[in-house]
């Protein structure tokens, strides 16, 4: 039986519920579509930066996007507007499922850690907020190490790195099959959670597991891992 291999989870969407946002941008533009446009290009743009050897923090990202938005629809961002949005975003409650799950993969034995694009004081202020920041063994962040956004390989590398262990002996969890790319590439077993709007892709690294939820793939791996789990 392989040994359990170590998790790391990436945030957000995956852990917490980024419909939280939804109101900033229902007020400030109107469509039910903006926001998920609004994140996309966050994604898109964070990932441009990062291929032009470019570095800035995720959230000053998230406030271009923003207003480069409204900008394309004739709407003036407000100071006001980029302050709620930035408070919703590091305020997300987790998705129903995700503090039990995460219990129960502890309670298996597995190690979890966080891997994000988001400074470590946004994802703690987070990861508090959503009642699971003590479940987690150590938080990384792209801000302090790498200065290179997911899914680069160097995000990737630096937490084995740091941690110590072979790639293969890590497995990514994440909502976002460019994040399962990345650390499929890095040489981490994946898992793919199909929040809504996400979905897998059939070219490139496929993930180990596919869940619908996190207490899905957490089945799938204790499952796969039940003779390495703890005695009761």
């Amino acid at each position: 039986m392989p040994e359990r291999p170590i998790i790391v989870f990436d945030v957000n969407e995956t852990l917490l519920d980024l419909d939280a946002i939804q109101p900033v941008f229902d007020r400030i533009f109107g469509d039910p579509a903006a926001m998920r446009l609004w994140f996309a290009g966050l994604i898109t743009y964070s990932e441009a930066l990062t291929l032009a050897g470019v570095y800035v923090p995720f959230t000053d990202i998230g406030g271009a996007v923003l207003r480069m938005l409204a900008a394309t629809r004739g709407i003036k961002i407000s100071d006001a507007d980029a302050a709620e949005l930035t408070d919703r975003f590091a305020t997300m409650p987790p998705h129903p499922e995700v503090p039990a799950a995460l219990r129960r993969l502890r309670d298996h034995g597995f190690r979890l850690f966080t891997l994000t694009d988001n400074t470590l004081a946004i994802s703690g202020r987070q990861l508090e907020r959503a009642g699971v920041i003590d479940l987690f063994e150590r938080r990384f962040s792209v801000d302090e190490t790498v200065r290179r956004h997911k899914p680069a390989p160097e995000a990737y590398h630096s937490v084995a790195a740091a941690l110590g262990v072979d790639p293969a002996g890590i497995c990514l969890i994440a909502s976002h099959v460019w994040d399962t790319i990345g650390a499929g590439a890095a040489g981490w077993q994946t898992a793919l959670i199909l929040r809504e709007g996400n979905a897998p892709l059939d070219v490139g690294p496929q993930p180990d597991y596919i869940g619908k939820d996190l207490d899905a793939v957490a089945d799938q791996l204790i499952e796969r891992y039940a003779a390495a789990s703890p005695k009761e």
